[in-house]
């Protein structure tokens, strides 16, 4: 049965995952501190990983791994709001966006689906996390469905009981302000069992399991 899992996501001590305002020089809203113990690379497997294989990068390299679909945020596609403009917006990532799966971006302003050569579409829809979960699993073909982001989106996910795994990444930074996930979400551990490593890098990894108790 296809899982509904979120991959390597970044989030500071004092519990923010972005930061408050995205733009096209800050894509992800003041926030870049977290990523500065990542290379910032995809990696679609361990068999892609370079050497030397370190606990980071080998965790991380499930991110691609199983995955049929992704649903992320409108502001992980793009710093845009309101309707959308006809300027050919296509994603921070260029003509090679690293997902090769369809991606469903939630926005509430309708848009046709832009496709990529290697595999990437992104399709726009309104609707709530169920009814995005549904289409993205019609798009998956039976595997996996990863939510990808960002903070609002994961919390939106976990409000609503559908993730089944979390890779949850603490950084050893604090910052501040910002998005945090867990806003409304008291408990919601309760739902999952748990398990931690911590890396050379000073990177605590956090992997979250659903329980059978905790399902819908």
């Amino acid at each position: 049965m296809a899982k509904v899992r979120v991959h390597n996501f970044h989030i500071s001590l004092d519990g923010y995952s972005a930061g408050e305002t995205i733009t096209l020089d800050a894509p992800i809203g003041g926030a870049e501190r977290l990523f500065g113990y990542f290379d910032g690379r995809f990696i679609h497997g361990v068999d892609a990983v370079d050497a030397p294989i370190t606990l980071d990068r080998a965790l991380t390299s499930t991110w691609g791994q199983g995955i049929g679909a992704e649903i992320m945020g409108r502001g992980k596609f793009g710093p845009q709001t309101g309707e959308w403009t006809d300027d050919d917006w296509r994603g921070w990532w260029g003509d090679e966006p690293p997902f090769r799966t369809p991606v469903v971006v939630l926005t509430h302003h309708r848009r046709d689906p832009v496709s990529f050569d290697n595999g990437t579409s992104f399709h726009f829809l309104d609707a709530t996390p169920e009814e995005a979960l549904a289409r993205a699993l019609e798009l998956a073909d039976g595997r996996d469905v990863r939510i990808g982001g960002g903070p609002s989106t994961v919390r939106q996910f976990l409000a609503a009981d559908l993730v089944d795994f979390m890779h949850l990444v603490t950084v050893p930074v604090t910052l501040g302000a910002g998005v945090s996930m867990w806003d409304g979400l008291a408990g919601v551990q309760d739902r999952f069992t748990i398990e931690s490593a911590t890396s050379a890098s000073g990177l605590t990894h956090h992997f979250w399991n659903r329980t059978r108790a905790g399902q819908a």
